[in-house]
């Protein structure tokens, strides 16, 4: 699928997340999480949990699994039911091949390596928080995890989703003009095109005109991106452009990432 890193990478850092995660949640798993202001560390550590339970049993079922969530997980103590569910899930990885099916929500990509790198990326935003909400250090994120996460929601969550579901987009693409967003992190650039149902996300060459950019490196930018940066402190990224043409860029990836 193109991705821009291995599996075995992928894996390194899903772990080295997790295992921040569990360095910061517990002692303060009653604090609020300011990035997802209706979470406390604890609702944190569960989501994050039942989202791994999940996969672990679409690959397991190959399908998804219902009914959903299993009888009784609220019952058990967060941190705990994280660690049987990162047990599990990296059960499923290490005994599958990358290339095996297994049902995903995009299409064109069905296979165990689809949620190799979506847990990766799920599992990096969620330790953010859990810093966040812990009052903990924001640990460095490695340049090609966060260029990776870039790429994949431009990509896999922005382009796809107004792609699969136009009608949702119907109100914010009908009626701006055609405007070309350039976003840079670090080396890597991405132009995106809008136009009235259409939305295009490529890769360099970088556009002679654009109506607004994007630009910093690559963790400050997946931080902005996925609206996980620090509250009360200045923005790492650098944006310009036409203020309309901001507000609206930010509205479709609000929506397509809810």
């Amino acid at each position: 699928m193109g991705w821009l890193m291995d599996n075995p990478r992928f894996l390194e850092c899903l772990n080295a997340d997790y295992a921040r995660i569990l360095a910061v949640a517990p002692g303060h798993l009653d604090a609020q999480v300011p990035t997802c202001p209706d979470w406390t560390v604890a609702d944190l550590v569960r989501h994050l949990a039942t989202v791994y339970l999940h996969k672990a049993a679409t690959m397991r079922e190959g399908r998804n699994p219902d009914p959903w969530p299993p009888a009784g997980i609220d019952d058990e103590e967060p941190v705990a039911l994280l660690k049987r569910a990162h047990a599990e899930l990296t059960a499923e990885f290490s005994g599958r091949k990358a290339d095996e099916f297994s049902p995903t929500w995009y299409e064109r990509d069905q296979t165990v390596g689809f949620w190799i790198r979506r847990m990766a990326q799920e599992t990096v935003i969620h330790r953010i928080d859990a810093e966040l909400g812990a009052a903990a250090p924001v640990a460095p994120i490695p340049d090609d995890l966060a260029v990776d996460g870039i790429d994949e929601l431009l990509k896999l969550f922005v382009a796809y989703e107004v792609e699969k579901y136009p009608s949702e987009y119907t109100e914010l693409l009908a009626a701006p003009p055609p405007r070309t967003y350039l976003i840079t992190a670090g080396t890597r650039h991405w132009a995106v095109q809008t136009a009235p149902q259409t939305l295009i996300v490529e890769d360099a060459p970088v556009p002679d005109d654009t109506d607004a950019t994007i630009s910093g490196g690559p963790t400050a930018v997946l931080r902005w991106a996925w609206n996980r940066e620090t509250p009360n402190q200045p923005s790492a990224v650098t944006i310009t452009g036409n203020p309309d043409a901001l507000a609206t860029y930010h509205q479709i990836v609000v929506a397509a990432t809810q």
